[in-house]
């Protein structure tokens, strides 16, 4: 199994997401989910996390958390390890819950974590599981606008502040917001390397993360090549014009971008065979 490449930094923001082994149930009622609350919380105070937002399904959950030590793999390990004991002691069984490793995707805080925390409190809608945000009590949507109590686990503070100082307006906002994000595109379309979401520049800037994991085969490519240029600017027009320049260019997409040459033989229309004699000319 491919193991997920980690950025980890001081104020990193990630939405989180663990499923269900074999799509099976992770809550299978109230009681686990409160279990699974409580233990969030005390993760929360014991990594310094800040919770802005989470919704729990059936089979599987989301968490949009941020962490001021940058220590997102030994708070999940927590997490995940001591909600699993809790449950298996309770349902007398053994084994693991969660299916693999968790999905963490880096979340650039200026431009994406609103819009993140509305695609986490719009899961229940998005399933048809209810036709109302307000309808599913276990997400984070009741608390932020001010329906449920706040449970300790969670912090909207940042999200409320969003819209304005007072907060009985800003929860009012909040609720329209969320409302005007029903039926939106999906946002997960702009993430990179199937890791990070935010703009090139906040990419560039996560580049010495990155750096030196290029040829760890355990990490997922996209991951390990994360910023590298699309294809189409790699063979400009003018590239496929020259053909001393297109072949360099073409063992520099594979050999410096981790490009597959299947790849680009689909891109360029070319045999695989003349891409795999161009790279390996000498």
């Amino acid at each position: 199994m491919a193991r997920p490449l980690r950025i980890e930094y001081d104020g990193a923001l990630y939405h989180v997401t663990s499923r269900g082994n074999e799509r099976k149930l992770v809550f299978k009622d109230d009681t686990d989910r409160n279990i699974f609350l409580d233990t969030l919380h005390k993760v929360t105070q014991r990594y310094n996390w800040l919770c802005h937002a989470y919704c729990l399904m059936n089979n599987h959950y989301h968490l949009v958390i941020e962490t001021s030590d940058g220590n997102l793999s030994k708070g999940m390990r927590q997490l995940n390890g001591v909600y699993t004991q809790t449950f298996n002691k309770r349902h007398k069984r053994v084994g693991h819950i969660f299916q693999g490793r968790y999905k963490a995707i880096l979340i650039q805080k200026e431009s994406h974590l609103l819009e993140v925390c509305r695609y986490v409190v719009l899961n229940p809608v998005r399933a048809k599981a209810v036709t109302d945000a307000k309808e599913w009590r276990w997400s984070s949507y009741r608390a932020t606008c001010g329906i449920d109590k706040l449970h300790p686990c969670l912090t909207t503070d940042w999200i409320l502040g969003q819209f304005t100082k007072q907060k009985r307006p800003a929860e009012k906002k909040y609720k329209e917001f969320v409302e005007a994000g029903i039926g939106e595109k999906e946002i997960w379309k702009s993430v990179k390397g199937q890791s990070i979401l935010g703009s090139d520049e906040f990419v560039e800037k996560l580049i010495k993360y990155v750096r030196g994991h290029e040829d760890n085969k355990e990490i997922p490519r996209s991951q390990r090549y994360v910023n590298r240029p699309t294809l189409e600017k790699i063979f400009k027009e003018d590239v496929l014009s020259n053909r001393k320049v297109r072949n360099s260019r073409i063992k520099e997409a594979v050999n410096r971008y981790g490009y597959s040459q299947k790849e680009i033989a689909d891109y360029l229309e070319l045999y695989y065979t003349t891409i795999s004699r161009i790279v390996n000319e000498k």
